[in-house]
């Protein structure tokens, strides 16, 4: 396994945790967490590590599981790729607010949650 599978199998297991406490986390407590790899909050590789997990996630039923990774004091909002993989998925996605909430709630704490 390399450095970066490996840093996408640490990542995936926070925002599982997170979920499973139908809690939101932000990026930077994510990307502090990853021992495999140093990562910044808003990097491109952190942003396509995120959206791998969140297409896997979906496939199996569960939703975007980045629902939960949030920006810290901004918006309390993913950033703008999970709304392009949203779109990418056919969600509707032009209230975000209303698209987080229900991809949040409906999907990804529930199936986490149980």
């Amino acid at each position: 396994m390399d450095l970066r599978e490996q840093a996408v199998e640490e990542i995936q297991t926070i925002p599982k945790k997170v979920a499973s406490a139908r809690r939101t986390i932000p990026y930077s407590e994510v990307t502090a967490q990853v021992q495999a790899v140093h990562l910044e909050p808003d990097s491109k590789l952190f942003a396509q590590m995120l959206d791998e997990i969140s297409r896997h996630s979906d496939e199996e039923g569960c939703g975007m599981l980045s629902a939960v990774v949030i920006h810290k004091g901004d918006d309390y909002l993913p950033g703008p790729g999970f709304f392009t993989l949203g779109r990418k998925l056919r969600r509707e996605t032009s209230d975000k607010l209303l698209f987080h909430s229900a991809e949040l709630l409906a999907r990804v704490h529930n199936a986490f949650a149980r």
